[in-house]
């Protein structure tokens, strides 16, 4: 019997688009593959940064750079910023995409002998965690002995051995889940979420989310673009627009505004952490947000996003935003099973194996 092939589709907007190019279109297309296929992928607005069987590899717009020696990275749109075996190392973006020298630098001790655990994955360091801007290295409290860390654009997430979740930065979007919309300068745990381990835990822009040992998924922060699967206003006020064709209008008195939905109770911002229920009660196994949007992988292998969508970031081959969460039938009509997904800023990367 044949091994399932595997391979990585991409969702959302191109580094073409980002150069001033005419972009793909809203449907699916492949990250084409590089020796020994893809294994990983690191997203940034502009580029993204692969790793093959060869090593790592820098891909933007009409470029594609190796970069030999290095096993991790954690790019934006300033920086890039790689670890290998001996230390970590940042680049400024232009610099990291054509050569030139590094704006920082931090040494590691040398790796533990054959055997021993891997490393945490990035932005984890020894002593604390590193940021794709500066100041590029900031320490960590030795309470705090975080496994998983993930950053949104002003707040940080640590997920803990015991699978607590601590939460500080800024909070003016509820994205720190403490229930407050202040800033918090040092981790501090997320009462709500204490009693119920979790498994992982995702950052977007403004909003957070995180998966229990038992598959359910929690989702706080900001909703605009109803990247927590709540009602969203703005999302109803632009869907009304849309089905505004004019017929009926008439009826309407000069000042009145058009019927809303009067028992929906929307939501702008969720300071709690939110138990979110998946259509068919699914469990989730996977998640990841992007600047304002949020995908989830299911046991079963299918792939549900909500949130922004203008550039065909959600995968139903549309530029609609959705603050429901709606499964992504292209995977299921070609018989794909999603195994990973990475959300870009404006992009959802998705690993899937023939099914």
């Amino acid at each position: 019997m044949a091994a399932a092939r595997r391979g990585w589709l991409v969702f959302g907007f191109s580094p073409e688009e980002a150069a001033g190019e005419p972009g793909p279109g809203p449907g699916p297309r492949h990250l084409e593959p590089g020796p020994g296929g893809i294994r990983r992928v690191w997203p940034a607005w502009s580029y993204v940064v692969v790793e093959t069987g060869a090593g790592l590899e820098v891909r933007s717009a009409g470029l594609r750079r190796p970069l030999p020696g290095w096993a991790e990275a954690l790019p934006s749109e300033t920086h890039l910023l790689l670890r290998g075996p001996a230390g970590a190392r940042a680049w400024p973006r232009a610099a990291a995409l054509r050569g030139g020298p590094p704006a920082w630098s931090r040494d590691l001790p040398p790796p533990g002998p054959p055997g021993a655990p891997p490393p945490p994955p990035l932005p984890l360091l020894p002593g604390g965690f590193v940021r794709p801007r500066p100041p590029f290295f900031a320490a960590l409290p030795g309470a705090v002995r975080a496994r998983q860390l993930v950053l949104g654009h002003e707040h940080a997430l640590a997920l803990g051995e015991a699978g607590e979740v601590h939460a500080w930065g800024g909070g003016r979007h509820g994205q720190l889940g403490h229930g407050t919309l202040e800033s918090e300068s040092q981790p501090r745990l997320v009462e709500a979420l204490a009693g119920v381990p979790m498994r992982t835990v995702a950052a977007g822009g403004w909003h957070s989310a995180s998966i229990s040992e038992t598959g359910d998924l929690y989702v706080w922060g900001w909703n605009e673009s109803g990247q927590l699967a709540l009602p969203s206003k703005a999302l109803a006020e632009e869907r009304a627009q849309d089905e505004d064709t004019g017929a009926g209008a008439a009826d309407l008195k000069p000042c009145q505004e058009p019927p809303a939905a009067e028992d929906t109770a929307f939501i702008s911002i969720q300071a709690f952490p939110a138990l979110l229920d998946l259509p068919q009660d699914v469990e989730v196994s996977a998640v990841s947000c992007g600047s304002r949007h949020t995908a989830v992988i299911t046991r079963s292998g299918e792939l549900y996003t909500w949130g922004w969508g203008k550039y065909g970031q959600l995968g139903h081959e549309d530029d609609a935003s959705s603050d429901q969460p709606r499964r992504v039938e292209h995977l299921v009509a070609e018989g794909l099973r999603a195994e990973e997904v990475v959300c870009g800023p404006w992009t959802t990367y998705v690993c899937v194996l023939e099914r």
